[in-house]
């Protein structure tokens, strides 16, 4: 059973702050440009929180303390201000999408708190591998501020659309002013509506409680959470006949639940972007070994045309094929894959996955012919991702790579049959677009 909750949320004071200069990407996808930039942005950007800068004369462990004391500090001067009562929020983001011309599209979902639960148990499900720096990170940070400042996205499936009806349609959130509006840097506009109204809330934890939940964006995060919970819950069980008797519903403890994103995955505005992979820095290196090699595994067809919007479009009309485009200094080729012979080089890996171009690419390509190991994927210490096709071809062609492979995004499908089989792909296979923005709402768990 999936449960969400209202809640009284830390939002920034608009009398002392505008939005437009405090909120940020998700601390992830913050570059050091960006980062630079949102310091100058404003004294308050929650980057000074987020993914601070070392300070002069700092020691190790200093970046969580001063996070927290310029939150605390933000606090008692009102920068930061309490909601009067719990809520949940609209949230509604407009987007043209990347790579095709005038397409433009709206996601609409909902901020709440989202209970925290083992995958064990069988209502929320991962669909990524996740490594243990970043999460190292975020519980130091989260355990200096004891709060949560960006949104872990969560999908539903929900074809009728019923939340989005209760949230968005006759004169609820989507036809009043907005209570946020901000444009961030990729051009996405993002809106925010507060709803208090009772009855509303009650309807949408009514329908989320049958759901099952996929983790979109934020794995490493919900799992910090999750250990963070672990770390600090014992004993704070509260009896379930408190719990129902609370005039507001509410988790058992604060640390029981995390911030929270939940986009239905059956409604327009759901984009995954593709992924590219970009391998560097292998000794020894060259294409005609690699083609030789994977010619028993795929059909190999050379481009006439090396361009990246070409290859993309060619990659994107293989109905029912895997397949993806090795970029090298010798020539753009295209791989199908032999599905027999996939299916016998990949036999330990489960059946539903073996069909997969970005499985294939990691334990078939990369791994098997390209001999990095997966610590090494891991650790990127060969391998990078790319967004953009162009940059990923440009870094071969600059000899900066030795070959980059051009990817067809993971279908909404692909991913939901992953995950609730209870498997996970390599990591960043999806790239949900766009991202949630950090400072709309902060859960402070004092």
């Amino acid at each position: 059973m999936a449960r969400i909750y209202p809640f009284r949320a830390l939002r920034y004071n608009p009398g002392q702050v505008s939005a437009q200069d405090v909120v940020t990407q998700p601390y992830d996808k913050i570059t050091p440009a960006m980062q630079q930039a949102y310091y100058q942005r404003s004294p308050y950007n929650l980057v000074r929180i987020i993914l601070r800068m070392p300070e002069l004369f700092d020691k190790e462990g200093d970046l969580y303390a001063n996070a927290a004391r310029d939150f605390a500090e933000w606090r008692r001067t009102g920068v930061l201000a309490q909601e009067q009562q719990p809520c949940v929020f609209a949230y509604a983001q407009r987007f043209a999408v990347p790579g095709q011309d005038g397409a433009v599209l709206e996601r609409r979902g909902f901020i709440a708190l989202g209970e925290l639960y083992e995958y064990s148990q069988g209502v929320v499900f991962r669909h990524e591998q996740t490594l243990s720096k970043p999460k190292s990170d975020r519980l130091n940070l989260l355990r200096a501020t004891r709060a949560h400042f960006g949104q872990i996205f969560m999908l539903y499936s929900d074809p009728a659309r019923s939340a989005e009806g209760v949230l968005f349609g006759n004169g609820a959130a989507g036809e009043t002013l907005p209570d946020i509006e901000v444009t961030d840097e990729y051009g996405v506009l993002h809106r925010v509506w507060k709803i208090t109204d009772p009855a509303k809330i009650n309807l949408l934890a009514t329908g989320l409680e049958d759901k099952k939940l996929i983790i979109a964006d934020g794995h490493h995060r919900y799992e910090t959470a999750l250990n963070y919970m672990k770390e600090r819950g014992a004993g704070k069980i509260q009896e379930s006949s408190e719990r129902n008797s609370a005039s507001v519903p509410q988790p058992a403890y604060p640390e029981a639940a995390a911030m929270m994103t939940f986009v239905n995955m059956d409604s327009e505005g759901l984009v995954i972007l593709p992924t590219h992979r970009v391998v560097f820095g292998l000794a020894g290196f060259e294409s005609a070994r690699l083609l030789e090699a994977a010619r028993p595994y795929f059909e190999i067809e050379e481009l006439a045309e090396r361009d990246p919007v070409a290859a993309m479009t060619r990659l994107s009309g293989l109905q029912g094929k895997t397949a993806f485009v090795a970029v090298t200094a010798k020539g753009w080729f295209l791989l199908t894959a032999k599905a027999e012979a996939i299916a016998g080089a990949l036999q330990s890996v489960p059946a539903r996955q073996r069909q997969l171009d970005i499985v294939q690419l990691h334990s078939l390509v990369l791994e098997k012919l390209l001999g990095i190991s997966q610590e090494a994927i891991r650790d990127q210490t060969h391998l990078r991702y790319l967004r953009d096709a162009a940059e990923a071809a440009d870094q071969v062609g600059q000899g900066e790579a030795n070959v980059a492979f051009l990817m067809n995004p993971v279908t909404m499908e692909q991913l939901r049959e992953v995950a609730f089989a209870g498997e996970v792909m390599p990591q960043k296979s999806t790239d949900f677009y766009p991202k949630l923005l950090s400072g709309l709402a902060i859960y402070a768990l004092d």
